[in-house]
């Protein structure tokens, strides 16, 4: 009997788009004789879809027609089972039903964690990480404090909330300027380089932090790295064992990696972009010998720290001149999965998005042998009283 897989995605996340291709191409892959794929798609309204009409991305062109052709549904345990029930009529009928959740979701309201704690919240099995470790992903700021304590290099950086910007401008300018042009500026919670600027000097800063609050309450400025070399390393594992894939060079025509280097490139066909796969790159990197044990080992050493699970990306900056080595940020659920990092060394894509789900059905198993509620009901001989604890 085959193993029914919800691949959920889409959702409210300015990376919306790009998580219907990552997934897209996952259901492609994904191994038709071992899994049946259920496709699960939250629409940009937060509601949830099913039907085999998602599966197509050239139904994505008109969103309207892609949602009145599918069927809306929720995901609910009914007698240990997972179901897809239909919201609409007065009879709720069991649309389908998975064994195992695959969120393929990217940006905020999805990926940071909101996503994984829904479904931790109904018990079903799921592929990647969990509330924590795409929490931390996913906020750049929290992020950063959480690797310095593990003694993981970052760069140097200042963050404020939107509200001290706009009570005190010149406070924040002063930080900046303290802390030192060129720089970085990010909204402290998206993905995918939206809402990021490079700014050289402070003539552009007020305007990038304009944009930057216009996606986020908080922002991030971070020294730029000087005669930068950017890398990705992905990870695959968990807490007990990390593999690494080949380490590839991202190639950028601007200061930094942008959306459009990332996905409105050349790798457009159709009008329906290849994903990450489509960026221009160097695999495997050019970087010594030295520098590429350095930067698998602390895209090791930060996926543990960091808690999480499944498959990542690991993104870094190097000083070309000093050979200092940063981590940038993690990928919790990589664009494309990062599948083309693992196949030079061999690991077709199939057989990674089967490691995945096997991977997610066991960290479920070793999570079931936790304790995590009293069989016995201390309110069975509750009496009224005053609510006091004693």
């Amino acid at each position: 009997m085959k193993i029914r897989v919800g691949v959920i995605f889409g959702g409210e996340s300015v990376e919306h788009e790009v998580s219907v291709i990552s997934a897209l191409q996952a259901i492609k892959n994904i191994d038709k004789e071992k899994y049946e794929v259920v496709p699960i798609y939250i629409s940009k309204e937060k509601c949830w879809y099913t039907g085999s009409f998602l599966e197509d991305i050239e139904n994505y062109k008109d969103l309207t027609m892609l949602v009145n052709s599918a069927k809306q549904v929720t995901l609910c345990k009914i007698n240990n089972e997972f179901c897809l029930l239909d919201v609409k009529g007065i009879i709720k009928k069991v649309v389908d039903k998975i064994d195992i959740a695959f969120p393929i979701v990217h940006g905020k309201n999805v990926e940071d964690g909101t996503l994984a704690g829904y479904l931790e919240t109904i018990g079903i099995p799921y592929v990647g990480s969990g509330v924590i470790g795409s929490a931390l992903g996913q906020d750049k700021i929290i992020l950063k404090q959480v690797l310095r304590d593990a003694k993981i290099p970052v760069v140097d950086a200042c963050y404020f909330y939107d509200y001290e910007y706009l009570d005190d401008k010149d406070k924040i300018l002063k930080m900046v300027q303290e802390l030192g042009y060129p720089v970085v500026v990010k909204p402290a919670c998206l993905g995918s380089s939206v809402g990021i600027n490079y700014v050289k000097d402070k003539k552009g800063i007020e305007v990038a932090i304009e944009e930057a609050i216009s996606y986020d309450k908080k922002v991030l400025i971070e020294k730029a790295v000087e005669d930068l070399i950017e890398v990705n390393c992905s990870v695959l594992g968990n807490y007990q064992h990390q593999d690494v894939g080949v380490i590839e060079q991202v190639i950028s025509k601007n200061d930094i990696l942008t959306f459009s280097d990332k996905y409105e490139g050349n790798g457009k066909k159709n009008g329906a972009s290849k994903g990450m796969v489509n960026t221009d790159r160097i695999i495997p990197a050019r970087i010594s010998d030295e520098l590429t044990k350095k930067v698998e080992k602390y895209a090791k050493k930060a996926f543990k720290a960091l808690n999480l699970s499944g498959v990542c990306r690991i993104d870094f900056l190097i000083n070309s001149k000093t050979n200092d080595v940063f981590v940038n940020e993690p990928n919790i659920i990589p664009g494309s999965l990062a599948f083309y990092l693992w196949e030079p060394i061999g690991k077709k894509y199939s057989e990674l998005l089967d490691e995945l789900i096997q991977l997610g059905i066991r960290e479920y198993k070793d999570k079931s042998k936790k304790v995590c509620h009293f069989e016995t009901n201390i309110l069975k001989d509750f009496k009224k009283s005053n609510g006091v604890k004693k």
